[in-house]
């Protein structure tokens, strides 16, 4: 998924609570399908050689 803003979240439809987004009652099936993935996507952490959680982490010589 892209890192481009989600536009779920300028809609009457969503709560922006910490730590609980969700959408209210009445939502569009696509808004719900969309919130589901951006948070799916926000939990997949992609460790390759030199990340820890996909942060970048350089070392103390080259690079």
């Amino acid at each position: 998924m892209s890192k481009k803003y989600p536009s779920f979240v300028k809609s009457e439809f969503f709560v922006d609570e910490p730590g609980n987004w969700h959408l209210k009652e009445g939502a569009p099936d696509e808004m719900k399908k969309e919130l589901k993935e951006y948070v799916e996507s926000l939990n997949t952490i992609q460790d390759e050689p030199g990340t820890i959680d996909s942060i970048h982490v350089p070392y103390p010589y080259g690079d």
